[in-house]
Parts: structure tokens; sequence; C-alpha cells
């Protein structure tokens, strides 16, 4: 029994606290689209279906952070389940029966694709126009997008105050991009809520909590504390939001200003393992190529080592090697006006303020280190 008075503490989930049960040794047996399976004990029916080559679709799942249930793409009919059940979180059960593409969940997948497309930009998104086409999904029914709204209205959007809807219109989440640093940029007008950059940059993985989720209702979007422009607010730089996001709202800005140019072009660009030079912990850098230019690094998802993030360093620390220069000017000699100073700062990235974060948070690169 618990005192009378006495604070207790409910420790929210996570992949480390969620381990044990995930190594379970145990096996169950199960029934998913008439095929049964005998598994181990613990396993998501995402897992499983994966592992059987049954296709499900995900947006917000990752194998990397704790799922958080939120974009219901991945739903599938539990035999005897009153609602439909989030195959990436739902671990199976001995004699459970699974259907993953009865006409009760290719509606529900049908419907949230419908209400997703009509209200988020997701033209970055990958599989997107294939699973619209597989669930004859059409957005267009809700009528033309709402123009964007003005800069900064969601972020001052007061909860349980709401303007009457345009009937004329469907709703959007559309906005100006925010651009308020030279290493990413966020357009959350491509954001689906899917909690991805949240958990990378809270309990997951970096422990920043730079961002979380504010609002309520269609209202709801991220938002750094008190709606701050990035470069005051928590953030570290460590980029292991955009490494997660699903759709793009999250970007590294020279991957988003290329596609404004429109010179990003996918099957130019190579990739090549290389392990990061800053410090001795060993993280693998994939090095994202095109023609001879460093575009981006991200981190490869099974690296046991880095699970995909990366420190600031890590991340955006490569731009020495293409001599890529502050927005305000490029450093090559052509411009001699500029000080020993800005040049000793671009040899070296991760001192400049405009830049790299010189705070000293900055350099404490991912949680994980």
């Amino acid at each position: 029994m618990t005192a009378v008075g006495q604070l207790v503490q409910l420790q929210r989930p996570t992949i480390a606290t969620d381990q044990a049960r995930r190594n379970s040794t145990r096996k169950v047996t199960l029934t998913i689209d008439g095929q049964q399976v005998t598994v181990r004990e613990g396993m998501t029916i995402l897992a499983v279906c994966r592992e059987i080559g049954i296709d499900i679709p995900t947006l917000c799942f990752l194998e990397t952070l704790h799922p958080v249930n939120a974009c219901r793409v991945c739903v599938v009919e539990v035999e005897g389940a009153r609602v439909l059940a989030p195959s990436c979180s739902r671990a199976v059960e001995e004699g459970m029966v699974v259907k993953t593409s009865s006409e009760r969940v290719k509606h529900s997948r049908k419907l949230v694709l419908e209400l997703l497309a009509s209200s988020v930009d997701l033209s970055t998104t990958p599989n997107i126009p294939e699973w619209i086409a597989e669930y004859e999904a059409r957005p267009e029914r809700f009528g033309p997008p709402a123009p964007p709204a003005p800069p900064g209205t969601r972020d001052a959007s007061v909860p349980g105050h709401h303007e009457p809807p345009n009937p004329d219109y469907a709703a959007t989440v559309a906005e100006p991009t925010k651009i308020d640093n030279d290493l990413y940029v966020r357009d959350y007008a491509k954001c689906i809520l899917c909690y991805k950059c949240v958990e990378a940059c809270g309990p997951d993985h970096q422990n920043t909590f730079a961002i979380a989720v504010a609002g309520r209702g269609f209202d709801a979007h991220i938002s750094t504390e008190f709606a701050v422009p990035l470069p005051e607010s928590a953030c570290v730089y460590c980029g292991n939001c955009i490494a997660v996001c699903p759709t793009g709202a999250l970007m590294a800005k020279t991957e988003f200003d290329k596609r404004a140019e429109g010179t990003w072009n996918e099957d130019r660009i190579t990739t090549t393992d290389t392990i990061c030079p800053y410090c001795g912990v060993g993280c693998t850098l994939r090095l994202h190529v095109d023609e001879g230019e460093i575009l981006k690094a991200t981190s490869p998802l099974e690296n046991s080592i880095t699970q995909g993030n990366l420190c600031i360093k890590g991340r955006f620390g490569w731009r020495f090697v293409g001599n890529r220069a502050p927005e305000d000017g490029v450093i090559d000699g052509s411009h001699p006006e500029r000080s020993e100073g800005s040049r000793s700062e671009h040899r070296h990235p991760e001192r400049s303020e405009g830049s790299l974060s010189s705070r000293e948070n900055g350099n404490r690169g991912n949680g994980r280190h």
C-alpha cells in the first residue's frame, strides 16, 4: 500500500526500460492473414509481419524510438478487439488472430491518408503516392487547400480558441518555413505530428528536450520553449530530429536550398561511410555526395555506436571539406577585406558563432556519448 500523500512517479517506458520484454525467450503462436506463425514473446505485430513478408505502411514508427502510436496508418484488426490496433506497438499474444488488410483496415488507412494529404504537404514524404493509389484515397474531396497562415499564427494559437472553419477550403497546417540558422530548416507545413523529433530530442536519445508539442487539436504543432527562435532555444544542433523526420519537415539547409533551386537530384547522389574525425567515440558518418560535393551527413540506424544519432560536429562539421562559407560570403581569397578571425572560424566551423554553435551545450554531442 502507498502511504497517503506519498508522491508516486510513473516512468514513461522507453527503448531502454522496455528491453527486458523485448528480449524474452518464450514463444507464442498466432495467426496473421491466415498464416500460423510461432515467434518470440514481446515482438510487435509489425515486427512479425516484416519477418514473414507482409508489408504494413508506417509513418511515425522507427526501430530506434519508442512507438507513440500517432499516425495510425499501421493499424490492423485483431479478432475480438473492439478497435483497430497499432501494429507498431501492440505485442503479439498466444492465440491472437490478426488481419492486416481487411476492409475495415483498408477503410481506416484510406481515411487517415486523406486527412493527412488534405492538410499537410506530403511532397517529400516517401511512399505516399503509392499508398494513396493503393488505398484509393481522395484527399481532394475535402476541397482546395486553405491559404498558408501568416508567420507566427500557429505559434500564437490559444488552446480552446478556434476560428470558425471556412467551408470553401480544406484546413491545412501550411505556414512559412522557419529559417533562423544556417544548419537546418523547419518547414512545419510538412509536419504530421508523428512525435519522432520530440522523442529523439527527449527521452529516447538526446535528452535535451528543446522541442515539444504545443497547442491542442488542429492547432497542435511542434515548438521550442515559448516559440523562441532556434538559436535562442535549448537546441544543441545535433540534428537527430532531422534524422528521424519522415516527411522532410526538418531538413538540412544544404538540401533545402538545392531543392528550392531545383538542383537536388536523388539519382545523382551516392553515399560513402567513414568515421567521424572529431573525437574518439568512432561514430560512423554516411556522407551523401553529388558529383564530388558533400551535401549532408547522416549515420546508419543499424550502427551499434550511433543508432543513427550524431552530435553537431558529426552532422554538420564536414563543411570545411568543400570550403563552404557562411551565408554572408565565400571565403576563398576573393574577399581580402575579411579578417583572419573569420578565416579561422571557417577553418574550424565548430568555433563559429553563426554556424556551428559555440555554446557550451553545443559541444556535448548526442546523449548516448
